[in-house]
């Protein structure tokens, strides 16, 4: 059983980054979708339609770093900062916009901007993993 064990251990090592790697580019599509939808009216657009006006506070700020923050950790380039960014808006847009209505999210509909929030403090924790453009260019 204890070979079995150092096996799975090892695996589990080795396919660490890769699996980081895919779990960071999983995450910063979809948060990059949701900014396209907002600026450009694509993929649904915003709330089920249309575009967010151009500088409107904050949905089109929210929406631009969604885009450029969400394209980034897609990328791997720059993921700390922007995966840290990408956190804090989303613990902005859960407390400013959705507990306001209640507590819980399940409840306020806030779900998505705390699942982001917890995601996206993980991966700037973690870092990006393999395959991420920073780690060609920081050497």
């Amino acid at each position: 059983m204890s070979h079995l064990v150092t096996t799975a251990r090892t695996a589990t090592d080795t396919a660490r980054p890769h699996l980081i790697a895919l779990y960071r580019a999983v995450v910063g599509l979809l948060f990059a979708c949701h900014g396209a939808a907002s600026l450009f009216g694509v993929l649904g657009g915003a709330h089920g339609g249309g575009t967010v006006p151009a500088g409107s506070w904050p949905g089109w700020y929210a929406a631009v770093i969604q885009l450029a923050c969400g394209a980034l950790v897609v990328l791997g380039a720059g993921t700390r900062p922007a995966a840290l960014v990408a956190s804090g808006s989303m613990a902005y847009a859960y407390f400013t916009v959705h507990q306001q209505h209640a507590l819980v999210p399940l409840q306020n509909g806030g779900e998505p901007a705390v699942l982001f929030c917890w995601a996206f403090l993980l991966i700037a924790a973690l870092g990006p993993g393999s395959f991420a453009l920073g780690s060609r260019f920081a050497r």
